[in-house]
């Protein structure tokens, strides 16, 4: 707790006494970890929709002499109970990397112009975050390459590369030199993926990270645009591994959270797009890295609330928390309140227990419920999936005792 708020009773998340999901012995694609689910709601229906991250070993990609790769997938469940329990469809992963590296020039995918274009999900698609824009079901996904080895004991990128990629033998740039991480959208048929028609579920949009200027994560839009300099923009949050490639300025600074505009949802990875720095590490259990966390949610009045992660240590490991965005009179977001506290974060042993051995919680997902409760999804250990719920009014209020610094407020 901060010392700031020592005499405040914090908001309460009430987490479950066991995951919802977990690996599941027997599934090659989801028997080693199942972890950061999104969720989304049906309109008109009390049913829950989940997107999971999940991986195992796959031998028929291993080369000789590599690790065994473990291509990350994303499977689909649901709830209809409020998310106390999920029923997942094992049988299939829904979205798949596609694994087709044998040359750089299978490396390719149809988007949703029609345009062939680089597949920057060909190895692994990871963290799912789902929203809606323009009326319109979306996706983000953190996406590489080439499938990693286990990287929870050695986290070399390139270890299940091919050779033509660790030798530089292609055009591709750093997404396969060094196998970063570039966020992926999609558009998302919800009726398809109800249908489990997955090939028709989820098609290719844009790449929304650049990976010109290196690894980018905890990348997705706002759910509607911004009024930013007499246009409307669409305006994309993102958490850059080195802020120094966005400014000189930020060569120092640690992964922090970043607000990217530009008037299409193609431009927002391209010198076409404009960006500004919303918000660095200010406490101590936010020593390494800030990110958000999933899409923020609307209080109106041009107000959003932010959820976002933060890292201190391998020791303290990572929480959850929470700040409030006020557009400005010339349209940018900028921060008004910041929770101090460490609200949510790995307490109990299942959350603690995995292949991870930092502590993590990790939220992907959260929907504000009819009985004035936010539920979050979130992957814990880096090996199950969760679910909290907390007070929204609570938390909400909770976060407006602060001011943009975390310091109380009268």
């Amino acid at each position: 707790m901060n010392p700031n708020s020592s005499e405040i009773a914090l908001p309460e998340f009430r987490t479950l006494d066991a995951p919802v999901l977990s690996p599941v012995a027997g599934i090659p694609w989801a028997d080693t970890m199942l972890l950061n689910p999104a969720v989304i709601d049906e309109p008109g229906s009390a049913r829950l929709h989940m997107l999971f991250r999940a991986t195992g070993p796959w031998p028929e990609a291993r080369r000789p002499g590599r690790p065994l790769p473990y291509p990350i997938f994303l499977g689909y469940a649901t709830s209809d109970d409020e998310g106390r329990t999920w029923q997942a469809d094992f049988s299939r992963p829904a979205l798949a990397p596609a694994l087709a590296d044998a040359t750089p020039e299978t490396i390719r995918i149809r988007d949703r112009a029609g345009n062939t274009v680089v597949n920057h999900a060909n190895g692994c698609i990871e963290d799912p975050r789902l929203f809606r824009l323009d009326g319109k079901l979306y996706c983000t996904t953190a996406c590489r390459m080439f499938a990693p080895g286990p990287y929870w004991e050695h986290d070399e990128p390139m270890q299940c590369a091919p050779d033509w990629a660790r030798t530089g033998q292609h055009t591709l740039g750093p997404a396969a030199s060094e196998n970063l991480t570039v966020t992926v959208l999609w558009e998302v048929d919800l009726e398809a993926l109800k249908a489990r028609r997955y090939e028709q579920a989820f098609t290719y949009v844009t790449r929304l990270s650049d990976p010109e200027r290196g690894d980018n994560r905890d990348v997705f839009p706002l759910p509607r645009k911004l009024r930013i300099g007499g246009r409307e923009l669409y305006a994309c949050l993102h958490r850059p591994f080195s802020p120094g490639k966005f400014g000189a300025e930020f060569a120092s600074l640690p992964p922090a959270i970043f607000l990217a505009v530009a008037e299409r949802l193609e431009d927002l990875a391209t010198d076409r797009a404009e960006n500004r720095l919303i918000a660095r590490s200010l406490f101590t259990w936010e020593g390494n890295r800030v990110g958000a966390s999933w899409v923020p949610i609307d209080l109106g009045g041009g107000e959003w609330l932010l959820p976002y992660h933060a890292k201190q240590d391998a020791v303290v490991g990572y929480t959850q928390s929470f700040m409030i965005l006020k557009e400005g009179a010339d349209g940018w977001p900028v921060v008004t309140n910041r929770c101090p506290d460490r609200l949510h974060y790995a307490k109990k042993r299942w959350e603690l227990d995995g292949r991870f051995k930092t502590p993590c919680v990790f939220t992907c997902g959260g929907l504000v419920r009819p009985d004035g409760d936010l539920l979050v999804t979130y992957g814990a250990a880096d090996n199950f999936a969760g679910v909290a719920r907390t007070n929204f009014a609570a938390l909400v209020a909770h976060v407006r005792r602060y001011d943009a610094q975390g310091r109380r407020i009268g």
